[in-house]
């Protein structure tokens, strides 16, 4: 897998304690999770409705900002077998414009199969189908960083 130069693969550049900020990259809405401080658990946050890139730029830096995030994860949406498809485009494209905004390192994570994970589990906790638009991609953004701080831990 190739990294654009402003995406961080060394995982050393992520300070030791602090939270990290996972986005599922979407062309309408952007999944947000968050996790705590020792990196054991992670929650969804309200989705951000794509607008302009300015407009996500400055709603990322609010939440980075709120919850004093020390790395960003951006998912890598891949196909089934691996090979790269046009939001995998996007979603590097997104990730190498927040490296470069950022104080903070940004991160790919491989995303494959976490929307369907994520209607998944919101249909386990009994949300309704018609309300699982408004929840799934922050859901999806939510297994996106465990899979990311599992990287991490290992």
């Amino acid at each position: 897998m190739q990294y654009l130069e402003t995406v961080n693969t060394d995982f050393s550049a992520i300070p030791a304690t602090g939270r990290i900020v996972g986005i599922d990259p979407g062309t309408k809405r952007i999944g947000v999770a968050v996790s705590d401080e020792t990196r054991l658990i992670t929650r969804p946050l309200p989705a951000i409705n794509r607008k302009s890139w300015k407009k996500l730029l400055s709603d990322i830096q609010a939440v980075i900002a709120e919850y004093d995030a020390a790395a960003l994860v951006v998912g890598l949406p891949l196909n089934t077998d691996g090979c790269e498809s046009s939001m995998s485009t996007e979603a590097r494209n997104m990730a190498e414009k927040f490296g470069l905004s950022l104080a903070i390192p940004v991160f790919l994570q491989d995303e494959r199969v976490t929307s369907y994970e994520a209607r998944k589990r919101l249909w386990e906790r009994g949300v309704k189908p018609e309300e699982t638009k408004q929840f799934v991609d922050s859901e999806a953004a939510a297994i996106i960083l465990t899979d990311f701080l599992e990287r991490l831990r290992q």
